[in-house]
């Protein structure tokens, strides 16, 4: 009895988990950098000053959805665009491995700003990591005027949907694909 009181619920987290991770990764599929362009005016128009950083940087990957699950040990995953001077360049992907007090499921929408040709390079080359104790910006009217960038980068998220508890830690990891590169 105390197996089966604990499994049911289990089961059903994990089987949401899977579903969440799924559809952030399915998400946008077909169009991807339409759906990108589309995550920024959602972040444009619910905090203007966020054209600031847009006008700015050297670069940003725009991630429109990250599906994030888990039981104890958690994942994150979301496929984005990488875009250099306003302009798309290639594919990016954001994966993440949280360990903690966890349980739940969530998206959101993530931006990385690079502010510098360096720090942009770096995603590209894959030598971009953020780590556990990295700072994102929740994304909301005015949130990006006391925004800074911390070394040579800028993030902001905003929740989509679930309901997550989390008192973990993990950082993300992102691989880059340019366009124009042969399958």
């Amino acid at each position: 009895m105390t197996v089966t009181f604990l499994y049911r619920p289990l089961a059903s987290t994990m089987a949401s988990l899977a579903l969440v991770l799924a559809l952030a990764s399915r998400a946008g599929a077909d169009d991807p950098v339409k759906e990108a362009r589309e995550t920024i005016e959602v972040f444009k128009k619910a905090d203007p000053g966020i054209s600031k950083f847009l006008a700015s940087a050297a670069g940003y990957a725009v991630f429109p959805t990250v599906g994030k699950g888990a039981i104890g040990v958690g994942g994150a995953h979301g496929s984005g665009v990488l875009f250099e001077k306003g302009n798309p360049i290639g594919k990016a992907s954001l994966t993440q491995v949280t360990v903690g007090l966890q349980l739940g499921g969530q998206s959101y929408s993530e931006i990385i700003f690079f502010q510098t040709a360096a720090a942009l390079t770096d995603f590209k080359k894959g030598r971009f990591a953020l780590a556990a104790q990295a700072s994102a910006v929740a994304l909301a009217a005015g949130a990006s005027a006391d925004a800074k960038y911390q070394n040579g980068v800028a993030v902001f998220t905003a929740a989509k949907g679930g309901l997550m508890y989390e008192a973990s830690v993990g950082g993300q990891k992102f691989k880059y694909e340019p366009f124009d590169k042969k399958q």
